[in-house]
């Protein structure tokens, strides 16, 4: 289960927080991008991210130049995944459908060379599972360049809506189209690069992950 924290602690739409690690794993797992916040020189700062989960850490990745991964003290990290827009017969009821995670804690730069070439694994295979066993491995001055924070997942919270729209019981028989338009994230045909030297297939695990989506 994810401990409670005053932070953690979710307020509004008590009935959308979820206490399982699983529903966090899950969460994590099925996203791609995730926002980092952090403060630098006294100012909040909001950056896109790529991530993976091993385990209970949270691996993020970037540049040895971004100072939102040199900057010190606590961190937030959000992961949201938007399934469908909530139609409503009332204005003041539409809503969204979503899975959404937060994680608050302190991270920790990854020195240990095993470590962070792992971590550089799981932040390939999140993108494009079945990548890293093709291509070339980061080399001594890429692994130099690039930077991975590890954040434990100890304090995290989950909501998720996954419901029809809720209106005003009198609205019930306003003329007025409700329900829910799903939306998924679909992956569209491979576009290879014009210098492929010679032409070459789409792999197997690219060309199959092109006709799924990352819907539930």
């Amino acid at each position: 289960m994810l401990s409670t924290t005053e932070r953690t602690r979710v307020r509004r739409g008590k009935n959308r927080a979820r206490t399982d690690r699983d529903d966090l794993y899950d969460v994590l797992d099925a996203g791609m991008i995730c926002h980092l916040g952090v403060v630098v020189d006294g100012a909040p700062r909001v950056v896109p991210t790529a991530y993976a989960r091993v385990g209970d850490t949270l691996y993020l990745h970037g540049s040895t130049g971004a100072r939102s991964l040199r900057a010190e003290g606590e961190v937030c990290v959000t992961v949201t995944l938007l399934d469908g827009i909530v139609l409503a017969r009332s204005a003041m009821h539409h809503s969204v459908n979503y899975r959404s995670a937060m994680v608050y804690g302190t991270p920790r730069p990854v020195t240990d060379p095993d470590e962070h070439m792992a971590a550089l694994e799981a932040v390939t295979e999140q993108l494009a599972p079945g990548q890293w066993d093709v291509v070339r491995r980061p080399n001594r001055k890429e692994i130099a360049a690039t930077a991975v924070l590890a954040l434990g997942l100890d304090e995290a919270s989950v909501k998720i809506r996954d419901a029809p729209p809720v209106d005003d019981e009198e609205d019930y028989a306003l003329p007025v189209w409700a329900g829910v338009l799903p939306v998924r994230t679909v992956f569209g045909t491979p576009e290879p690069d014009p210098r492929l030297d010679p032409p070459r297939p789409v792999p197997a695990h690219i060309h199959g992950r092109s006709t799924r989506s990352s819907a539930r």
